[in-house]
């Protein structure tokens, strides 16, 4: 017999927005081999009051899950200090109809604040990253976020960094993972072709990205996302720049495969996901030492972290990198991250709680 696990976290896929979620998702769906899995997705917003989330409709593939998408009214900006308690009241109507052994709950706050307060059973949070990064700079929030860590068992970060800066002994790192059948090295021709995959936003730093690009101008830069930087982002790129919009999985796959190297310039970061498929790839990577990247990108051979942000010397670091990576090499050790990898972690942790909680 299978133990029961509930899934408690906004971020969970609808068609909607098929991509929300995506990796615990995929974590999910590995796990079945051991759990029989229910999902509760509370999404809330201001319009939480009306009901608008149970119009909601999951992807074919999650009906599996048979997900509960519930609306929790929540105020921004001003309702740190009971949003997360109006997302428990909620919950706590929606989780007796459920039966499980372990939950697991993904996003500190206002889910994993509400959901160690809703219930008493045995639960493990998932700190994603901007809960981590952004919101310990709250007092409010850091404060509920610490008193939900006092209550669940234990918290999966998606690095190591991410943990330290937790700062508790219950933060456990376990990286996310490649899908390593579509994140694969294909036959390539070298070019001189640099990558870059993130939404436009002020975080990912787009504009340095472009700065970099004005310095390259016999390097042809292909910018991979969306978000509200783009039209002024497109107004001043330099000619060797080339922005393709939102890509599924499979065209990032193949554009890794094109691509001589991997930029981020980003200001902030957990571990993302983007590097890991690149390694699966074998595609070497140039990055602002933020964050986790410097748990993955470790050696020479796999790419250079720098310390700067001056546009000069990562532009150096491109032209200085190629020669010494080893795409082979750096493939080799990305294709060991495959989820179901990841998710036997997972199952490690959440079967040890069932345990434990049975005595």
């Amino acid at each position: 017999m299978k133990h029961r696990l509930l899934f408690v976290s906004n971020l969970f896929p609808d068609r909607a927005e098929p991509y929300r979620g995506l990796d615990n998702v995929t974590v999910l769906h590995h796990l079945r081999a051991w759990w029989d899995i229910r999902v509760v997705c509370p999404r809330p917003t201001l319009k939480g009051w009306l009901g608008s989330a149970s119009k909601l409709v999951c992807r074919d593939e999650d009906t599996v899950f048979q997900p509960q998408y519930v609306s929790v009214p929540y105020v921004p900006k001003y309702g740190s200090r009971f949003n997360h308690g109006l997302m428990a009241k909620v919950l706590r109507g929606v989780l007796a109809q459920h039966e499980w052994d372990v939950t697991l709950g993904a996003w500190l706050y206002p889910d994993g604040c509400a959901l160690t307060a809703a219930q008493d059973k045995p639960t493990v949070l998932i700190a994603q990253g901007t809960d981590v990064h952004g919101y310990l700079k709250d007092p409010v929030r850091k404060a509920a976020i610490y008193e939900a860590i006092d209550r669940s068992a234990t918290v999966i970060t998606r690095s190591e960094s991410l943990a330290k800066l937790l700062g508790s002994a219950k933060a456990l790192p376990i990286h996310n993972g490649v899908d390593i059948t579509r994140f694969k090295p294909l036959p390539r021709e070298a070019g001189k072709t640099i990558l870059f995959v993130g939404n436009l936003l002020p975080v990912k730093d787009p504009h340095l990205m472009l700065q970099v690009a004005g310095l390259l101008p016999d390097w042809k830069v292909v910018i991979a996302g969306k978000g509200p930087l783009r039209s002024e982002l497109e107004a001043s790129a330099p000619k060797n720049v080339t922005f393709l919009g939102p890509q599924d999985a499979d065209s990032i796959a193949r554009w890794m495969n094109t691509a001589d190297l991997l930029c981020m310039t980003s200001h902030n970061e957990g571990l993302p996901n983007v590097v890991l498929e690149a390694m699966a790839v074998g595609l070497p990577v140039v990055a602002t030492n933020v964050g986790g990247i410097k748990e993955i990108i470790d050696q020479p051979w796999k790419g250079t972290l720098c310390d700067s942000r001056d546009a000069a010397e990562i532009a150096r670091a491109i032209t200085e990198t190629l020669p010494r990576t080893d795409r082979n090499k750096i493939a080799t050790e990305g294709s060991k991250r495959s989820w179901p990898a990841v998710a036997e972690s997972y199952h490690e942790v959440l079967v040890r709680l069932t345990r434990e909680a049975r005595g």
